[in-house]
């Protein structure tokens, strides 16, 4: 049986089909907003940015912490958002791709990518902007051999 909210039919959300599935609230701050959700406790930090919060700009890649795409940074340190549950990031600085920008303004890194076509096909790029931008905070002229690695 479907649900209702004032009148309109709402879809049933899959956590929804499942019975004693323990949510907890928390006080995320994503890109400088503070936002309380009731989260499943078993979701991770990827799937709340990306289902609950619409911030699409962190990808799903492998869900297993190696590709990278799922990027974001921690208090400033990048972290791949598919190994962290978002009960270990309550009141921590959360930074998406999003949040880069100011306004309409780009961040200089994503104006560099666009300007040198650095994008290739798109779908990594949020995670290598983080990491970079996470990268020239700590090491604003970093060597080669400093970027490598």
């Amino acid at each position: 049986m479907r649900q209702s909210i004032e009148g309109y039919a709402r879809p049933v959300v899959k956590n929804e089909l499942q019975r004693n599935v323990e949510r907890v609230l928390l006080t995320l701050e994503v890109n400088g907003e503070r936002s309380q959700l009731l989260v499943p406790v078993h979701k991770t930090l990827l799937e709340v940015l990306r289902e609950d919060m619409g911030l699409t700009g962190t990808k799903h890649g492998c869900e297993l912490g190696e590709c990278g795409t799922c990027t974001v940074l921690i208090d400033g340190r990048p972290q791949l958002s598919c190994l962290v549950l978002p009960v270990q990031v309550e009141s921590r600085a959360i930074t998406t791709v999003e949040g880069l920008a100011v306004g309409s303004e780009l961040h200089p890194l994503q104006q560099a990518f666009a300007e040198l076509g650095a994008a290739q096909c798109g779908y990594c790029t949020p995670g290598i902007l983080l990491a970079s931008r996470a990268l020239l905070d700590v090491n604003p002229k970093p060597t080669r051999d400093e970027i490598r690695e």
